[in-house]
């Protein structure tokens, strides 16, 4: 395959990034992400609908329904299931599961490319990560990265038990925190047949070191700590506490990473709200759980999913494009690295005008014969 491509007969440039400040994670103002400097110096606005973002989107060539399946610790998975009305039911199809960004549900990014997907001629399913959306484990919000990569191998098993699906056909799509989850479970679960991640975060590293790896060994420790007392209050009887996330509202002091993410978790544009969940505590991680992160390690022995093919791609503007960089670096061949020249982290999530869905059906096309 291909090194490194770039993608750019994009129609504008997207909204840069000058500086961004240290997100406060607790009360204490430990950061769990960091200072980068990126592009240039234009801030997000609002509800900024450019270059086809559409995260809702639906498709009259598409059915869907939902479904549910169980883990190996037999707790229940939410998905939805996309598939092609002109799809032969009677034949064995290829699969695509598509997992949702960090702290999002399965309606916001992972249904667009699933339904995208569908439209390719693929069985595709989007999922809620465990502790997510419609997916069982209590508390919500819980950090688990052994449960979020179970959740991708157990979507396989699920998959591959419907009579119109291929079996030995069956790959994945991990957006944002889900591109180290997807690899997480690729890596010990061969039947995961190719991967592609999009504005991948490696969720070990960010809350580690953080952005540019702008963390101190003793930050890292102040957050440990606090969480530890949090998870003391907790055994003693308190409520739940949460960090990070995004924002509830934007201020003059509102840094342009959260600007960002704001323009799509806090407006139309991409907002949704679970069943059972609070507006403030969408896409907040639980603070006591969120240390579980420190131990996560997706791309420790990633050359070992080789000669399985792996696909990762990003936007050149984006505050997260060094973990798609260095895990092409540390992967294996087959591997190609896409830059979608002008994009940023999140306009992948549904700018349908920037994300190269051709590329994505290429991929799959070849490699889930």
């Amino acid at each position: 395959m291909t090194d490194e491509t770039y993608l750019d007969d994009l129609k504008t440039p997207t909204t840069g990034i000058d500086r961004r400040n240290l997100l406060k994670m607790t009360g204490a103002g430990v950061a769990a992400l960091g200072t980068i400097s990126i592009f240039d110096t234009m801030t997000a606005k609002a509800q900024d609908m450019s270059n086809g973002a559409s995260n809702f989107y639906t498709s009259d060539r598409v059915t869907s329904q939902k479904v549910t399946f169980k883990t190996q610790y037999q707790t229940a998975v939410a998905g939805n299931l996309f598939l092609p009305k002109d799809m032969d039911q009677a034949a064995k199809n290829p699969a695509i599961i598509v997992g949702h960004p960090m702290g999002a549900v399965k309606e916001q990014s992972a249904n667009l490319y699933a339904t995208k997907m569908a439209e390719q001629g693929f069985v595709a399913m989007s999922i809620d990560l465990p502790f997510w959306g419609e997916s069982e484990g209590q508390p919500r919000n819980v950090v688990s990265p052994e449960a979020y990569a179970e959740a991708f191998s157990a979507g396989v098993d699920f998959l591959g038990s419907q009579p119109s699906v291929d079996r030995q056909n069956i790959g994945a799509i991990g957006v944002c925190g889900s591109g180290s989850f997807v690899i997480s479970a690729a890596k010990i679960d061969p039947r995961i047949k190719a991967v592609a991640t999009v504005s991948m975060y490696d969720m070990g590293a960010a809350f580690r070191d953080a952005l540019n790896k702008s963390q101190t060994v003793e930050q890292r420790k102040a957050f440990i700590a606090t969480a530890a007392e949090q998870r003391w209050a907790e055994a003693d009887g308190a409520g739940i506490q949460h960090i990070g996330g995004t924002t509830l509202e934007l201020t003059a002091e509102t840094d342009p990473i959260q600007r960002e993410f704001y323009d799509f978790y806090r407006t139309p544009r991409g907002e949704f709200t679970p069943a059972g969940v609070t507006r403030e505590t969408t896409t907040k991680p639980s603070l006591s759980s969120s240390v579980k992160f420190m131990n996560f390690y997706p791309f420790n022995d990633i050359e070992t999913i080789s000669p399985r093919p792996m696909l990762f791609i990003s936007g050149d503007q984006a505050h997260s494009k060094e973990f798609s960089q260095e895990a092409y670096n540390r992967a294996s061949e087959p591997k190609e690295l896409v830059w979608v020249k002008g994009a940023g982290h999140v306009d992948l999530y549904d700018r349908v005008n920037l994300i190269p869905f051709d590329k994505l059906k290429g991929f799959f096309d070849q490699h889930l014969a």
